[in-house]
């Protein structure tokens, strides 16, 4: 599994969250909603230290990380972070591995 963060979906980060060198930023499964993956369940993002790190990825001095208890989430997909223009909100989208 990888996660590829686009550069408007950086800026985003930067933007909304606030996020700067240093920081993390945790993708995780949630209860509620859907996704292509999991009916019932969605992805969730957060500013938050990492605990457990499963993969990881850092830009501009940002982590970006799935723990290893969430891994089942992405069942062997890569997780690409996008930004709708339209609505400035971030998109996923999940390509097998």
């Amino acid at each position: 599994m990888q996660i590829v963060i686009s550069d408007e979906a950086l800026r985003w980060f930067k933007q909304d969250m606030d996020a700067e060198h240093g920081d993390a930023i945790k993708f995780f499964a949630r209860y509620g909603g859907s996704s292509p993956l999991h009916e019932g369940f969605s992805i969730g993002v957060t500013k938050e230290q990492p605990d457990d790190v499963y993969v990881q990825i850092e830009k501009e001095g940002i982590l970006f990380y799935v723990e290893k208890r969430d891994h089942w989430f992405f069942d062997g997909h890569d997780l690409h972070v996008l930004v709708d223009s339209a609505l400035n909100e971030l998109t996923y989208t999940y390509k097998k591995a």
